[in-house]
């Protein structure tokens, strides 16, 4: 018999310049981000939450199976259609086994929020990848509420958390921009007595604020003095079911729009994607550089704004993007990186130290993969600075993704403007956010194939 848990062999991915443009009309997966917080609060919610549009990536999976672990009743009644039975805050149970969060450290540090104010121990572990991400900067804040943990060395899973029997609320200042880490905060003072309160200084993407006013919790933001936003929530609530419509994932989005962008003469329609302000960093950026992008049909669903993107190819110029920028586009760096590299001069992308602890050091990757394609690139500290092709880069190479999904994807993308072709040595994490990446990319025209 097969063995289901053996590895499976790397997939390696060429991408070649098209010959004809990219066109058409596509949409691409649910929200990664807005998906693992529909399951974790319908969970926690009192009632059964239809959920339409649900990302079935790798990632959310890992996540509804942990809060299966734990009672909830979670199951797909079709496509991209979910239930969820929920337990009510505090109710969930000891999990039997490890929950094994895969590749997800939304879901690692998400979670651990949640399961610091349960009295109970679970046992939480990932990838190779997801092991080596610090979980230091969630631990901290979680621990001042009375919950326990053990971990490697830095904060590393696998790891032990037992939860507070006595949770105690909290005041906690954000050190850096982080949703994951201000969404730990908040997911913890659910289950815990009186007014927890999340201060950061700059606007991170706020997925969860809006999902907890749509399922019923008190919540209150308001400015700081020094500008700083505080997010108080009330806790205790009785959270209750709600239905909840995935919008189509801005991250996703990048890589269409952005091969739209680059590959002459294409003109393609990206349909219902989000375009929540905390995440339109980067069309802030394209535009900018001069992209042709429209917004159509913008309209709201299930609390979150969504639009149509229409997008035409065109020259770009090199632009100077600040660090401000950052916590609103920190996932879409590296495609940005792609389209710099096709641009006209200089690009500057500032204040990047959070590239460095994600699925991998993606800085020092788009660096190493933009020179193996001929493209002049520097780090210069938290900076990466990209002097642009003013046309087509090289190509040529084979680019080691290093189990990144957004790495994997950028360099396809840049293939497909580049004069040589571009391969990647694993396609296999694609599959973490963006499932039918392949498909739909060669449904517009792309041609991906295996280089077999």
């Amino acid at each position: 018999m097969p063995d289901d848990h053996a590895p499976r062999p790397p997939a390696p991915l060429t991408a070649v310049r098209p010959k004809a443009p990219l066109s058409g009309r596509v949409a691409v997966p649910g929200d990664k981000s807005v998906s693992h917080r529909a399951l974790m609060f319908g969970a926690l919610a009192v009632g059964r939450t239809e959920i339409t549009g649900l990302l079935e990536g790798e990632d959310v999976l890992a996540t509804a199976a942990a809060l299966r672990a734990m009672g909830a009743g979670i199951e797909r009644t079709g496509e991209g259609r979910w239930q969820v039975d929920g337990v009510g805050v505090g109710g969930l149970a000891e999990p039997d086994d490890v929950l094994d969060l895969g590749n997800s450290g939304t879901s690692a540090r998400l979670l651990l929020g949640i399961l610091a104010t349960h009295p109970f121990t679970a046992f939480v572990t990932g990838d190779a990848s997801l092991r080596s991400r610090p979980m230091r900067r969630v631990i901290d804040p979680l621990s001042r509420f009375g919950a326990r943990f053990l971990s490697r060395e830095g904060g590393r899973l696998p790891l032990a958390v037992t939860g507070a029997e006595s949770p105690v609320p909290q005041v906690y200042r954000l050190p850096v921009p982080s949703a994951q880490v201000k969404s730990a905060v908040l997911l913890a003072g659910l289950n815990t007595p009186g007014e927890t309160s999340v201060i950061e200084p700059q606007p991170t993407r706020d997925h969860t604020e809006r999902m907890l006013g749509h399922f019923g919790a008190q919540l209150r933001v308001e400015s700081e003095p020094d500008g700083a936003r505080r997010i108080t929530l009330v806790g205790y609530p009785e959270l209750t079911a709600a239905p909840i419509t995935v919008p189509g994932d801005p991250s996703s989005a990048a890589f269409p729009l952005v091969a739209a962008l680059l590959v002459p003469g294409s003109e393609i329609t990206i349909t219902g994607v989000g375009i929540n302000p905390s995440r339109t960093g980067l069309l802030e950026c394209l535009r900018e550089m001069g992209a042709d992008i429209a917004l159509e049909n913008q309209r709201i669903e299930g609390g979150e704004p969504v639009a149509d993107l229409h997008v035409r190819a065109g020259p770009l110029s090199g632009a100077d993007i600040p660090p401000q920028r950052a916590p609103s586009m920190i996932d879409e760096y590296p495609i940005l990186a792609v389209a710099a590299a096709c641009a006209r001069g200089r690009t500057v992308m500032r204040g990047l130290a959070e590239l460095r602890v994600k699925e991998s050091d993606r800085l020092a990757g788009i660096a190493t993969g933009l020179a193996s394609c001929g493209v002049r690139v520097a780090v210069e500290g938290d900076d990466l600075v990209v002097e642009g092709a003013d046309n087509f880069p090289a190509g040529g190479a084979l680019i080691a993704t290093q189990l990144d999904h957004r790495i994997a994807m950028a360099f396809l993308v840049l293939g497909l403007a580049a004069h040589q072709p571009v391969a990647i040595d694993d396609a296999r994490s694609i599959a973490t956010s963006f499932p039918d990446f392949v498909p739909l990319m060669n449904r517009l025209g792309a041609g991906l194939a295996d280089p077999a």
